[in-house]
């Protein structure tokens, strides 16, 4: 039997990590983070325990990065759905939909990977969150931006504020309260994107 090639063995590599990235959203979502372990993970995605620690320095790591992806996955299938368009003020409003509609949609989830944010292990750099930043500056230089990484940082900046203020527990702020003063914030009209209801709140925001 000849050996495998290197590209053989990159798209399996890939498929692994994936798995165990699909395995630890679902699983932080069901039970939690601390009553996720990473053997668990591992027994879901199918793959040796020892993988995990190859891939991950840790088990905060790899929850933000199955979360970039996530967010990652959402974003893209939220810009690209039907019906197809290159208008810019649509795309940015389908971008903040899809980031808020996750928090609202996924609260334990998304509250979890705040709060390791937060922590010293601070914002993870990985594949994944490159490929959604990618996305976010895409969103805000087809809405018009002549300086895509800095309205980019902003964009993330507003929105990671508006996730904490959704599932800040005891305290949130409603939903459609944060999209308008998200959509006020870069001129957007509240039909765009996916709109929670017909009018939007009162404001001023």
């Amino acid at each position: 039997m000849s050996p495998r090639s290197p590209s053989v063995n990159e798209e399996l590599r890939r498929r692994s990590r994936e798995r165990l990235l699909q395995a630890t959203v679902e699983l932080v979502g069901e039970r939690g983070y601390e009553a996720t372990t990473l053997a668990d993970i591992a027994d879901r995605a199918g793959s040796a325990r020892g993988l995990v620690s190859y891939y991950f320095p840790g088990k905060r790591q790899l929850l933000q990065s199955a979360v970039h992806r996530l967010m990652h996955m959402t974003l893209q299938a939220g810009l690209e759905r039907e019906p197809r368009t290159e208008d810019g003020d649509e795309l940015l409003a389908r971008a903040i939909d899809a980031i808020l509609g996750l928090a609202r949609d996924r609260p334990m989830l998304m509250r979890t990977h705040m709060a390791g944010i937060l922590q010293a292990e601070g914002f993870v750099q990985c594949p994944e969150q490159q490929r959604l930043a990618f996305l976010l500056r895409e969103a805000v230089a087809r809405h018009g931006s002549d300086e895509s990484e800095t309205d980019y940082r902003m964009l993330r900046a507003l929105l990671m504020g508006a996730v904490f203020a959704l599932l800040i527990p005891g305290a949130p702020m409603p939903f459609d309260v944060l999209r308008a003063e998200l959509f006020q914030r870069y001129d957007l009209d509240w039909k765009l994107g996916v709109p929670p209801s017909e009018e939007p709140p009162e404001g001023p925001f």
